[in-house]
């Protein structure tokens, strides 16, 4: 597709070399001569591409919706057209990583819970520091908010180190009734096993070799390895705890969720809050 910039620079190309007028250009080129005398009346919206840029550079991996989103949030007067052709002509698109092809087939949507704390995901997510020393990340998400209540940076994350991760939630937020995992050994061992007995909690083990099933945590794990992971460099153990932290407290609070209705997964749950409070006043009225 040829823009209408590209036109001007190619009608200008031709009249130098060919010592042809502008009409004569465009007749040969078999091009209308409006999108070449056009002069756009808009003023130059510098401050707009200028935070843009600054978005775009702190969010490399945010594509035109959220960066939309986020200037919305701002109070720019703005639509996500103009925004993906100001992306356009800045050259500050996205590429998309390619994504392996799968064979078509019918697929059973998993249900949604409806409440916090119904149903929690818990996976794990591998990365490896400068001096190439592996670490391991414990992702926990909750399925109706996608709120991440913790992520645990380890060297080694054996099932006692997430039994006591989990008691600390416990202690902190609560546990859900359903806990959705994979068949790894850290989740299968005895000491995972007697402790969701004690603290009342169902293991749901998905089928193996159907991560889909998984599918919030999966999505969820790729968000942080695309958006964190990839675009940082960790020295130390601690460095990592430092960033992955604070890329979970950005993803719970400022960043928009399609799932949501594009608002956070903070914003999401504060509703619940909110309805649980008016219950409990209109209990006490009664």
């Amino acid at each position: 597709m040829v823009t209408a910039a590209q036109r001007r620079a190619v009608v200008a190309e031709m009249r130098d070399r060919r010592a042809v007028s502008e009409r004569q250009a465009c007749r040969y080129l078999g091009w209308h001569r409006t999108p070449v005398r056009y002069q756009a009346r808009r003023a130059p919206q510098t401050a707009l591409v200028a935070r843009l840029r600054e978005l775009a550079a702190t969010k490399v991996r945010w594509g035109s919706p959220r960066l939309t989103w986020r200037l919305v949030r701002d109070g720019w007067p703005v639509n996500h057209k103009r925004i993906e052709r100001l992306m356009r002509e800045e050259q500050l698109l996205v590429r998309q990583r390619p994504r392996r092809k799968r064979a078509a087939m019918a697929r059973v949507p998993t249900p949604v819970p409806t409440r916090p704390d119904q149903r929690w995901s818990m996976d794990f997510v591998r990365d490896t520091l400068l001096d190439g020393r592996p670490f391991r990340v414990w992702t926990v998400v909750d399925d109706a908010t996608r709120e991440c209540p913790w992520l645990l940076v380890e060297r080694s994350l054996p099932a006692v180190r997430i039994v006591e991760a989990l008691e600390m939630l416990r202690l902190v937020r609560g546990l859900p009734h359903v806990l959705v995992c994979d068949n790894g050994p850290e989740f299968v061992s005895q000491a995972m096993d007697h402790w969701a007995e004690t603290r009342s909690v169902t293991l749901d083990f998905i089928r193996p070799g159907r991560p889909v099933e998984n599918c919030f945590i999966e999505s969820f794990n790729g968000r942080l390895r695309d958006e964190c992971l990839n675009i940082h460099h960790f020295r130390t153990l601690a460095e990592a705890r430092t960033v992955i932290e604070a890329w979970r407290t950005e993803y719970n609070t400022d960043r928009p969720h399609s799932g949501l209705g594009q608002r956070t997964p903070a914003e999401f749950a504060a509703q619940f809050q909110t309805e649980e409070e008016a219950g409990l006043l209109t209990t006490l009225r009664s």
